[in-house]
C-alpha cells in the first residue's frame, strides 16, 4: 500500500491506496486560511503538520497491519515557508494567492524587465511568483529577514518534517519565477538583487525521485515504519491533473477548488505570457496552467457572511430557482486580486447591476457564474494561440454541484465530464505517483472512473453569451478605478 497526502488551502487530505491503486481509506483534517490585511493570504504551517500527523495515524489504522511501502505529498504552489537555521518556521506561510507585494512587483520590474524574466523563466512579475514577496519581507519584516536561511513550499516543508530532507520540487521552482528551466539554474541576478542568504533555495528534484525516508520520531508518532521512502511529490494541481487522466493535447481539466485552475497538456515547453506553465508529473509533458486566485473561497465567503450554517447543497437549491444571469447581476471574482489570464493584484471583487429586487440567492448564483466566465476567458486565451480543447473534465469540491457543472457547461458551450469522488484530487494523484516511483504499477493501472457528464442547457448557452461579453468589458472599465482604490488603502 502507499499513502498520498495533499496540503491544501482548507485541509490536509490523505488517501491509502492498495496494490491495485484503489482507494481503500481516506481522511481529512481542516485548517484555516487567514487574511490579516487586505490582499493577504497566510496559513500556519503548524496546522498543516498537526493535520498531517492526524491523517497519517488514521490511515495507518485503516491499513489494519498491512505493509505500507511509500508516501508522497502534494501541496499549494508556490506557497512560501520561511525557515531559520534550525529549520524552525519564522512566520506564517505566505500563500500563492497573496497579493500584498504590489510595490515590490513594480520595483522588480524596474530592475529586471518582464520580457527578460519571461525569456529566462517562462514567468512574468505578478502576485504568484516568489521574489516580490521575499522583497516585501526584507522591507517590512527585517527581524524575520535577518534569521531567514531556507525557503520551502508547502509540501517540501512537510517532507522536511517527515524526513529531515531539504529540497525544492521542480514545479515550485518553475512557478517561483526564480528558476531558469533552459539552463537548470536559479536566477542569480534576481537572488543577488534581493541579497538572499546563501543556500536559501535547496536543490531541485523531480516528482518521482525518492528524496528522504521517514524519521524514527515521526514513525513513533504515526505508527508508520521508520525508513518509509518519501518521493519529492507534486504541485497539487499537477497531481490532480494526473488523477484526472490528463495526458494528451486537447484535454483540459477545470479544478473547482478553493482557487480555480485551468490545466491543458502541451507536448513542448512553450510558455504563454497570460498563463503559467508547469512540468507534468509524467516526464516529457508540460501543463499550461491558468490559476484564479478565488473560486471556492468565494462560496465560502458568501456562506460565512450571508448564510452561516447553510450547506452548499441548500445554497445551490436556492440559486437554482434564480434565472440564469441572476436577473441582471454580474460579479467579478477578483476578491484576492487576479493572477491569470491578466496579472493584477489590485483587482477587486465587484457586483454589478444590484437592484432592490436582488436577494442573497441572486448573489450566490452570480458568483457561480462569475467563476464560469473566468474559465471561459482562459479558454479564449488558449485558443488565441491556436490550441483547441476537445474534452473538459471538472474536478474537486465544486464538481459535486450539479448546478455549477451545468452553468460551466453552458458558459463553455460544451459537455463537461466529472470523476467519481474516490479518485478526485491531488492526494490520489500523488499517491498514484508514489506507486509509479516505487515500481508498484504503471500508468495503465490508473483507475480512472468517469462518473458522468453534464451537457449545456441550450437556452442558457444563448443567454450567457451576451452576459459574458459584458463580464469581459467590466474589468477593463474598472481597472483604473481598482488601482486608485488600492492606492488609497495601501
Amino acid at each position: 500500500m502507499v499513502i498520498g497526502l495533499d496540503i491544501g488551502t482548507s485541509s490536509v487530505k490523505g488517501v491509502l491506496l492498495d496494490e491495485a491503486a484503489q482507494v481503500i481509506a481516506q481522511s481529512e483534517h481542516l485548517h484555516r486560511l487567514h487574511h490579516p490585511a487586505s490582499g493577504w493570504a497566510e496559513e500556519d504551517p503548524e496546522d498543516w503538520w498537526a493535520g498531517t500527523l492526524a491523517v497519517l495515524r488514521l490511515l495507518r489504522e485503516e491499513a489494519r497491519g498491512a505493509p505500507i511501502d511509500g508516501l508522497g505529498v502534494s501541496g499549494m504552489v508556490p506557497a512560501m515557508v520561511l525557515h531559520g537555521s534550525k529549520g524552525q518556521v519564522l512566520r506564517p506561510s505566505i500563500q500563492q494567492n497573496d497579493a500584498r507585494a504590489v510595490r515590490e512587483i513594480a520595483l522588480l520590474r524596474e530592475f529586471f524587465a518582464d520580457e527578460a524574466l519571461f525569456a529566462r523563466t517562462g514567468a512574468t512579475w505578478n502576485q504568484q511568483v516568489v521574489a516580490p514577496k521575499l522583497l516585501w519581507i526584507k522591507r517590512n519584516e527585517p527581524e524575520v529577514w535577518s534569521h531567514l536561511e531556507w525557503l520551502s513550499g508547502s509540501y517540501e516543508h512537510i517532507v522536511y518534517k517527515l524526513s529531515g530532507s531539504r529540497y525544492t520540487e521542480a514545479n515550485w521552482a518553475l512557478e517561483s519565477g526564480l528558476w531558469d528551466p533552459y539552463k537548470a539554474v536559479w536566477l542569480e541576478e534576481v537572488l543577488d538583487y534581493l541579497e538572499v542568504p546563501p543556500g536559501l533555495l535547496a536543490p531541485v528534484r523531480f516528482p518521482q525521485e525518492v528524496v528522504g525516508y521517514l524519521r524514527r520520531e515521526v514513525a513513533g508518532l504515526t505508527g508508520l515504519p521508520e525508513g518509509l521512502p518519501i518521493i519529492a511529490g507534486s504541485a497539487d494541481h499537477i497531481a490532480a491533473a494526473l488523477a484526472a487522466g490528463l495526458q494528451q493535447e486537447g484535454q483540459a481539466v477545470i479544478k473547482l477548488g478553493s482557487a480555480g485552475d485551468f490545466l491543458y497538456v502541451s507536448p513542448t515547453f512553450t510558455p504563454l505570457r497570460e498563463l503559467y506553465i508547469d512540468y507534468h508529473d509524467l516526464p516529457g509533458l508540460y501543463v499550461l496552467n491558468g490559476c484564479m486566485a478565488s473560486s471556492g473561497t468565494l462560496l465560502e465567503w458568501f456562506r460565512r457572511n450571508f448564510r452561516p450554517g447553510a450547506s452548499f447543497s441548500e445554497l445551490d437549491a436556492e440559486a437554482a430557482r434564480v434565472i440564469p444571469g441572476a436577473e441582471g447581476l454580474v460579479a467579478l471574482p477578483y476578491f484576492l486580486g487576479e493572477k491569470t489570464p491578466f496579472s493584477d493584484p489590485l483587482a477587486r471583487g465587484s457586483v454589478l447591476g444590484l437592484t432592490l429586487q436582488h436577494t442573497p440567492p441572486h448573489l450566490y448564483r452570480a458568483l457561480l457564474e462569475a467563476v464560469a466566465y473566468a474559465f471561459k476567458h482562459h479558454v479564449e486565451v488558449l485558443e488565441s494561440y491556436g490550441h483547441r480543447v476537445h474534452r473538459y473534465t471538472v474536478m474537486d469540491g465544486g464538481a459535486r454541484s450539479p448546478l455549477w457543472r451545468k452553468i460551466l457547461a453552458s458558459v463553455l458551450g460544451q459537455e463537461v465530464h466529472f470523476l467519481a469522488q474516490s479518485v478526485q484530487g491531488s492526494a490520489f494523484g500523488v499517491g498514484f505517483l508514489t506507486g509509479m516511483a516505487l515500481g508498484r504499477w504503471d500508468l495503465e493501472s490508473l483507475p480512472l472512473e468517469v462518473a458522468g457528464s453534464t451537457a449545456p442547457e441550450e437556452s442558457w448557452v444563448d443567454l450567457y453569451q451576451p452576459i459574458y461579453r459584458l463580464y469581459r468589458e467590466a474589468y477593463p472599465s474598472l481597472r483604473g478605478w481598482f488601482a486608485q482604490l488600492g492606492g488609497i488603502h495601501a
